[in-house]
């Protein structure tokens, strides 16, 4: 077996050599070749805004990480994954990564260019390299030497590489895979049928008639694109929905909202924000968009649905250009649709904006900090973070960046005080010190 030692104070550590030695003496002689790297701070998992923030705020405390990509390229989702047209949905100082703002001459809600240049700047200014191309394949805290390994997906020549590291941060987040329902008919429709993961912009839809599935920003934001390039849009709302104005008294609303919160309680905050919404943007109920019988923000904390934030769709959507279809019942032939009212027609093209899914569960090998059944930590923020025996979670908020960017903050001050206390005493990794937060 092949070891690789990434250098750092473990190099010279002889309780961390003697569990190495162990570590080899363990391995099964018929396991597949591979390269075993002795990593002296955290492995990061994933290369998004969730990882770069984690990896940043490390090496401003002064602890080295490894970050491992699947991918070619930082963010992936942004680059490779996101129609043209997106823009941040909340305005930039919700969105900033800790310890770099957004430069001074973006616009208030940045472009998808402008957000994957300010991520590519991020990762200069803290010189973050993850290691592109590496699936991770199996991730398990190993008891017999108290570290955990780490597998990435073998190379052209069969290695594998198993990383060894006392700290596993997972970064992969909440949009890891796509989705995709399970639609009666799908083979037998006959025409193109898309996740909006593979949706770049409407022209090729143009004069076709589309319809949309999915009713969150994604669904709405495709579906306005769809009209700006003459395309025919249909959308299914196939569940309650809230539909807020993205801007309310010259304020955005996710930030009014946060300034209410500090005064006033949650129930009020939400009566405010549908009287308003009701103010600017009429009755959607009677646009077939009826709205959950709880607030968007209570909504929001009890189950992680976000409210649509309005950027034009709703006038489309008044105007005929979009229509609006109830839920699927059945795919047919000859590309026809038919909904469980009853009614058919027909499509040239079906988007499916049916979102994305954490892929924890694929190759995390535990079952106390993430749940298998959704991917995502069992426990609720602001306490999600933190797992046993050096296992973190950043990104699994469903608070976007600004959740993100608190876990991130949150796992370098607890891996620092390990971290110093190692230093200090040169003692192997037990647990962190940092208490938890207290629930809100």
């Amino acid at each position: 077996m092949d070891y690789t030692e990434i250098q750092g104070k473990q190099s010279h550590d002889p309780i961390f050599i003697h569990k190495m030695n162990n570590l080899s003496s363990s391995t099964s002689s018929s396991s597949p070749p591979r390269c075993v790297v002795c990593v002296p701070g955290p492995v990061i998992v994933g290369a998004g805004p969730s990882g770069l923030a984690t990896a940043a705020c490390l090496k401003n405390k002064g602890v080295p990480s490894v970050i491992l990509e699947r991918s070619n390229c930082i963010a992936s989702l942004w680059q490779l994954k996101t129609y043209d047209r997106l823009r941040l949905h909340l305005p930039k100082q919700f969105c900033e990564l800790p310890l770099l703002p957004f430069p001074t001459d973006f616009p208030t809600y940045p472009t998808k260019q402008q957000f994957i240049h300010y991520l590519e700047d991020y990762a200069t200014k803290f010189d973050i390299q993850p290691r592109f191309n590496e699936t991770v394949s199996t991730a398990q805290y190993d008891p017999a030497v108290g570290f955990w390994r780490v597998r990435t997906a073998g190379s052209e020549n069969g290695v594998e590489t198993e990383y060894v590291t006392r700290w596993l941060i997972v970064a992969t987040g909440e949009n890891a895979e796509a989705v995709v329902p399970r639609l009666e008919g799908i083979m037998e429709f006959g025409g193109p049928i898309r996740h909006t993961s593979l949706y770049k912009r409407g022209e090729e839809f143009r004069g076709k008639k589309v319809l949309v599935v999915g009713c969150g920003n994604s669904g709405m934001e495709v579906c306005l694109d769809l009209c700006n390039h003459n395309a025919r849009p249909s959308l299914v709302v196939r569940d309650t929905v809230h539909v807020l104005p993205r801007e309310m008294l010259g304020k955005s609303t996710f930030g009014l909202s946060m300034l209410l919160l500090k005064w006033l309680p949650i129930r009020l905050v939400d009566r405010l924000l549908l009287v308003a919404s009701r103010l600017l943007l009429g009755d959607t109920s009677r646009l077939g968009l009826d709205r959950p019988k709880l607030g968007p923000l209570q909504l929001k904390n009890l189950s992680g649905k976000t409210p649509v934030l309005d950027v034009g769709t709703l006038a489309k959507i008044k105007s005929g250009d979009v229509q609006v279809c109830p839920a699927i019942k059945r795919l047919k032939r000859h590309r026809t649709v038919e909904f469980v009212d009853g009614r058919t027609e027909y499509f040239d093209a079906i988007v499916l904006a049916t979102g994305y899914r954490s892929n924890v569960p694929s190759w995390l090998k535990e079952g106390e900090m993430f749940s298998k059944e959704d991917g995502l930590p069992k426990t609720p923020f602001p306490n999600g973070w933190k797992g046993e025996r050096g296992l973190y979670a950043v990104g699994f908020t469903k608070r976007g960046i600004l959740g993100a960017s608190m876990d991130a903050k949150r796992i370098a001050e607890d891996i620092e005080w390990c971290w110093k206390a190692e230093a200090k005493h040169s003692t192997p990794f037990t647990r962190s010190h940092l208490p938890l937060s207290s629930s809100t």
